[in-house]
């Protein structure tokens, strides 16, 4: 039975010669992009178009249409695609409907090249958009999958192109825009159905020649590939984040994950710790930490969406029967209320199998994955703590938590950001977790004690002698929860405290920024002072704003916002509410902080698909001394000039 897709739901493909069949009620333009490991859309050469119909392993109709059939060979694409995504957008300048609002909803299917049908889905809640995604194919633990995806774009072709990454999008749009206006060529041929003897020979673009096997269960392992790249994390200003290794060049793409064990045919493949693509183990984790996250966020909306979909439908059914005054009471409307609450049963219970299928494969991965994180991505109570030992080199990301959804809280995602941080941290003290934490000065404790555990971890993944921290506890508040840092020679002076200290730390930190700017900019980054130090710097501000006078809110604000390009990072324990004097002079300090809070809060979104995750600080085991451990063996590492 073909499984009928709702927004963000996926499911598996069970062979890789498919078609992609369009039924739009007015003519429409299909397309395909192909996406790399980062799910960008490399260059024009990359976008089957009507102008430019044919790829390796891909072809698309050459004039707009009601209907469309578009051929795909998963395994002739080439080894740098791991995503294809399916575009539909209306013709331009044709007379015909400016928006998919004019048009019935569009349905789109994935079928064998005997017509089978393998997934529905049809793209609802359309309204100003010219232009959308309906489909992807991706690659994800061994196996190739259809998500349907529905993102609209009112901008048209140039917009959802220029989304994908695609430089020349706009150029790209008009050049498409112009070959559906002036009718070019025919429409792509149906795909002949394959022989009885289940192979065939065809001859793919630029002359090369292969010969396609059966398709069924083998065909999984034979076009084994890594996973999708995971949803980018927030944009730096000026342009999109690098998710290469830092440092690295890469002139080929990094080689393909381990094979997963085979599975039975019909059962997903058995998870495996780095099933993802990147050129080492700690790239191919993070990389499937990601796809762990993506894979939650879009199953639990699909879920949500069907049980939507399903109150909605019963409201309706319950409406028609109290409407008409002969059915409101009696034995019809009784029998019409049972059918509706019947259906609605129905509906929740086959959404609620399928998510409780993929939470299991992901609670599966999840548990293969949490053991094989190294330091910087593993949790406290992991044992990989126990042989500790300072990096030689600078991780890829750092973990900051645990995400979860109320669906199933157990199965909780590691939070992992990049590195260096593009973003200062805010430990929000505050007064409105109290709602679920009463006592203020617990809370303001444990603020200070997660402040502590990440400044911890964010010295344990740097190699010694490259992360230097500077603590202001102008009220001296803190200090027996700073007292583990202290002890260990963390900062290189006791913590600031008094106006005068929160003066000197950050008249020396502004300083540091101001030389470090002006050599970049001037390209004699070579002239710094000799007595500057050139590591990475950490301030922690605890019970901010006390001790700070209209210059050091001045000074904190810069270094919020120019500091984490040039190696200084903040770092607040503070209460919003403590700084409601300054009114919205701060609002862009607090903007520019990414917020964690000292206990489990529901205060992260996913914009994508509108998701509110809770946020897990990180949490040492009952009894466990790995802090001291951790601390003590990063400060041997100093001494001993690494080693």
């Amino acid at each position: 039975m073909a499984a009928e897709l709702v927004r963000g739901q996926n499911h598996p493909l069970p062979w890789t010669r498919l078609e992609i069949r369009v039924s739009a009620g007015e003519p429409v333009v299909a397309g395909a992009t192909l996406g790399d490991d980062r799910g960008k859309v490399r260059g024009v050469e990359w976008v089957a178009h009507p102008g430019s119909p044919a790829l390796p392993g891909l072809e698309v109709s050459q004039q707009a249409a009601a209907e469309h059939r578009l051929a795909v060979d998963l395994g002739a694409l080439p080894d740098t695609v791991h995503r294809v995504s399916v575009l539909l957008a209306l013709p331009v300048g044709v007379g015909g409907p400016v928006s998919f609002r004019a048009l019935p909803a569009p349905f789109v299917s994935v079928t064998g090249l005997d017509g089978a049908e393998v997934a529905g889905y049809t793209i609802t809640d359309l309204d100003t958009e010219s232009a959308v995604v309906a489909l992807e194919l991706y690659r994800r633990q061994d196996a190739w999958k259809v998500r349907a995806v529905g993102q609209g774009y009112a901008g048209g072709l140039a917009d959802l192109l220029t989304d994908q990454g695609l430089p020349e999008a706009r150029e790209l749009a008009g050049a498409i825009e112009d070959a559906v206006a002036r009718g070019l060529a025919r429409s792509v041929a149906t795909p002949p159905p394959r022989p009885a003897d289940g192979t065939r020979v065809r001859t793919a673009p630029h002359g090369r020649s292969e010969r396609s096997a059966p398709a069924g269960p083998a065909d999984a392992a034979r076009d084994a590939g890594p996973q999708e790249q995971p949803a980018p994390a927030p944009r730096q200003p000026g342009g999109p984040v690098d998710y290469t290794h830092p440092g690295r060049r890469a002139s080929a793409p990094p080689p393909p994950p381990p094979v997963a064990p085979a599975a039975h045919p019909g059962q997903a493949p058995r998870p495996v710790a780095g099933d993802a693509t990147g050129w080492s183990m700690e790239e191919r984790l993070y990389n499937q930490v990601w796809g762990m996250f993506e894979d939650l966020a879009r199953t639990t909306a699909a879920y949500r969406s069907a049980v939507d979909f399903a109150d909605s439908r019963m409201e309706q059914e319950l409406d028609k029967v109290l409407s008409d005054p002969r059915s409101r009471i009696g034995g019809p409307g009784d029998a019409a209320r049972d059918t509706a609450r019947a259906k609605h049963a129905d509906l929740t219970g086959q959404a609620r199998a399928a998510l409780d299928r993929d939470l299991a494969q992901l609670a599966a991965e999840a548990d293969v994955v949490e053991p094989a994180l190294p330091p910087a991505f593993a949790a406290w109570s992991s044992p990989v703590w126990q042989a500790y030992r300072a990096p030689m080199e600078i991780p890829m990301a750092l973990r900051l938590g645990d995400l979860h959804l109320p669906e199933r809280i157990d199965l909780r995602i590691p939070m992992l950001v990049r590195l260096p941080l593009e973003r200062g941290l805010w430990i929000d003290s505050g007064k409105a977790l109290t709602n679920t934490f009463t006592d203020a000065a617990e809370l303001r404790r444990l603020a200070v004690d997660t402040a502590v555990a990440h400044t911890a971890r964010l010295l344990a993944a740097y190699p010694a002698g490259e992360f230097s921290v500077h603590v202001i506890d102008a009220a001296g508040s803190a200090a027996a929860a700073f007292a583990p840092l202290v002890s260990a020679g963390v900062p290189a002076r006791p913590p600031a405290s008094g106006a005068a200290g929160v003066s000197e730390v950050l008249a020396r930190l502004t300083r540091r920024v101001d030389l470090v700017q002006m050599a970049v900019r001037g390209g004699a980054a070579d002239a710094l002072p000799p007595d500057l130090d050139v590591a990475e710097q950490l301030l922690i501000v605890n019970d901010f704003p006390h001790g700070f006078d209209d210059r050091a809110v001045t000074r904190l604000r810069y270094l919020a916002d120019e500091g984490p390009a040039v190696g200084v990072h903040l770092m607040m324990v503070a209460d919003r509410e403590d700084a409601a004097e300054y009114g919205p002079l701060l609002d862009p300090l607090w903007r520019a902080l990414l917020r964690l809070t000292p206990v489990p809060d529901d205060h992260l979104a996913d914009p994508w698909v509108g998701h509110t995750w809770t946020y897990d600080p990180p949490v040492f085991p009952q009894g466990s001394d790995v802090l001291r451990q951790v601390l003590d063996r990063v400060a041997a590492a100093r001494r001993n000039g690494g080693r």
